[in-house]
């Protein structure tokens, strides 16, 4: 009996979730924040959890070398079949491994990247420490750490939407639901995950939403058109990136440096605004 726990979900997730209108826009509002904070290619990328490698493929496509790494056969099975979809010269620049997140350091045999990222898997640990200690080991002298997991201080948004009030009323102090694919699922905010880096010699720099108006018309029972993606797109990299909206995403992506010098952290977050704690 296999003990791959998306072996079930592989199919659901890798081609029907992202082939939605909010997948979509998930992987541009990722893309697009990422290319404001990570070194030009050809740096090297690990993506922790990576999937099917729907985020990190386009990345090996504008010519970052990548290594996705994910603990279930199942969904590096569908990496293979995107990869093959690739052209030549991006497939050259994938590596897979399985491996367990919080092994990952001994997985990629002690080799730093210039970026690592963990995009919707801390929301499926009990407890995020272990595995932030590995993505931030993982990462080179001044390279980058990207986060993306459940916000805790929206957890009453979904059930509020659904209309599913008692659920609503408990989910303002809660931390963890069962998400949308059926798997129990624990969020974070974004002052403990910051802490959490900082622990691990890595300088928060920014944090953003990744999707809010999508799941407002979802889970209010509208259909999104596929033709309208490009422009609910814009706007919703717009609202990811300004308050209040950002603190009433769902989801939120927390980008970290490794020991900047004095200098460059100063300029990073003079470009990038300073993180902010205050999610009132």
């Amino acid at each position: 009996m296999s003990d791959d726990v998306w072996a079930g979900l592989a199919d659901q997730f890798a081609d029907r979730a992202y082939a939605t209108v909010k997948g979509r826009v998930r992987t541009y509002v990722l893309h697009q924040q990422l290319l404001e904070h990570l070194p030009p290619p050809p740096a090297t990328v690990l993506d922790v959890g990576g999937g099917a490698g729907h985020q990190s493929f386009p990345l090996a496509q504008a010519g970052y070398d990548v290594t996705l790494l994910d603990s279930s056969p199942a969904m590096l099975e569908k990496a293979r079949q995107r990869l093959e979809r690739l052209p030549v010269e991006a497939r050259r620049r994938v590596t897979l491994v399985q491996a367990d997140g919080e092994n990952a350091e001994e997985a990629v045999d002690g080799q730093r990247f210039a970026a690592v990222l963990c995009h919707g898997v801390l929301g499926y640990l009990e407890q995020p420490d272990p595995l932030v200690g590995q993505l931030c080991r993982c990462a080179a002298d001044g390279g980058l750490v990207s986060i993306m997991t459940g916000n805790a201080h929206a957890m009453a948004v979904r059930p509020a939407l659904e209309q599913r009030w008692e659920d609503a009323l408990a989910a303002f102090d809660a931390r963890t639901e069962i998400g949308v694919l059926g798997v129990p699922g624990r969020a974070d905010t974004v002052e403990e995950l910051s802490g959490l880096l900082s622990g691990h010699d890595v300088e928060p720099v920014r944090w953003y939403g990744v999707w809010l108006f999508v799941d407002w018309l979802e889970f209010g029972g509208a259909e999104l058109d596929p033709g309208d993606a490009e422009r609910v797109a814009a706007v919703e990299l717009e609202a990811a990136r300004r308050d209040p909206y950002r603190a009433l995403s769902r989801v939120f992506h927390l980008v970290g440096r490794k020991g900047p010098s004095g200098h460059e952290l100063l300029a990073d977050r003079l470009s990038q605004g300073l993180i902010s704690t205050d999610l009132e």
